[in-house]
């Protein structure tokens, strides 16, 4: 009689082992049949060029942030510095009116009829009491002013220390625009290095040669500026064209945009403060159609300012890896106001 064996049955780990294995397979396929091609050059430096502008805001923001905590720190050292002199008055004061009391003391051992009875020379003695009345008033005298100084000396601690505590909030701001910047640039690198070497380089030398060559090319036209302060600061911000930008930077062989527009003032003659944000604040508001060389432009939510140079073009410190250069108003950004100073 035939005998009939049960096949053996697969072991419950070999199972887990082979599904495993079929489920990566087919999770590896679909992600082949869907992964998303690798962006072009152009998709890549559209995406850097839109990190760039967020980081500038960021760095405005910053800028804004180092002002304010500049002028703080200031008014702090000046306020602690009154403090300590108030002080000094203050331990001054306390001193001399020690040296009354010792006096009073000393003088006012006896009673005055006693005095009067053993003093060999009453004159004397009636001369020494009427010095110790003086005395006591000039004690008086004192104590009011040592009053007077030490209510001064306590408002002085508390403006002090309210300084203190918007100075460290301050720095707070500080430090989380710089981190957002920092951020920012770091996220656009490494979009560049998902380019080619070549292709990097092709983006590097686009930008070299618009720093460059921007002044030879471009066509102003002949408008005429609308004063001669605006005329000499847009001169001046000229000189830097084909200087790179560089975040938080002023000049005069680097710039961000604000700092380009507040070093061309400088020279012209004029000081304005350092942010697009208080930059747009000076001056006077006027219609883009009002526009004259040398006026502030202002784009992107007021994160970006160039100057304007005729013919719809400004002058300005675009973005990490650009140089100062002259471009058309239409590929900047979106257009927000304008400021003439």
């Amino acid at each position: 009689m035939a005998s009939h064996r049960r096949p053996k049955q697969p072991s419950r780990t070999r199972v887990t082992v082979l599904t495993a294995t079929a489920t990566a397979a087919v999770a590896l396929s679909s992600q082949a049949a869907h992964a998303d091609p690798k962006p072009t050059k152009s998709e890549v430096k559209a995406k850097v060029d839109k990190l760039y502008h967020e980081a500038e805001e960021a760095t405005e923001k910053y800028n804004g942030a180092k002002e304010r905590q500049d002028k703080l720190k200031k008014q702090v050292d000046t306020l602690q510095d009154r403090v300590a002199r108030s002080q000094g008055e203050l331990n001054t004061l306390r001193g001399e009116l020690g040296l009354l009391a010792t006096a009073q003391y000393r003088s006012g051992g006896l009673d005055p009829s006693v005095q009067l009875l053993l003093s060999s020379d009453p004159d004397s003695f009636l001369d020494q009491a009427s010095a110790l009345d003086q005395v006591t008033v000039k004690q008086a005298e004192s104590l009011q002013r040592i009053q007077a100084k030490q209510r001064a000396l306590g408002q002085q601690r508390r403006e002090a220390q309210a300084k203190i505590a918007d100075l460290a909030e301050v720095r707070e701001t500080l430090g989380r625009n710089k981190q957002k910047f920092q951020g920012k640039l770091a996220e656009a690198q490494r979009l560049l290095n998902t380019l080619t070497v070549a292709e990097r380089a092709r983006i590097a030398e686009d930008e070299q040669r618009a720093g460059r060559a921007a002044g030879d090319r471009v066509e102003l036209g002949n408008e005429v500026p609308a004063s001669a302060l605006g005329a000499e600061a847009l001169r001046q911000a000229a000189t830097r064209v084909g200087k790179p930008y560089v975040r938080t930077a002023t000049g005069p062989n680097s710039f961000d945009c604000s700092g380009l527009t507040q070093w061309a003032y400088a020279q012209a003659g004029v000081q304005i403060t350092r942010t697009t944000y208080t930059q747009i604040t000076q001056g006077t508001r006027i219609a883009r159609s009002q526009l004259k060389p040398g006026d502030l432009v202002f784009f992107s939510n007021t994160s970006h300012v160039g100057l304007y140079a005729g013919n719809n073009t400004v002058l300005h410190a675009p973005y990490p890896g650009a140089y100062v250069r002259y471009e058309s108003m239409s590929t900047i950004g979106s257009y927000q106001t304008a400021v003439r100073i």
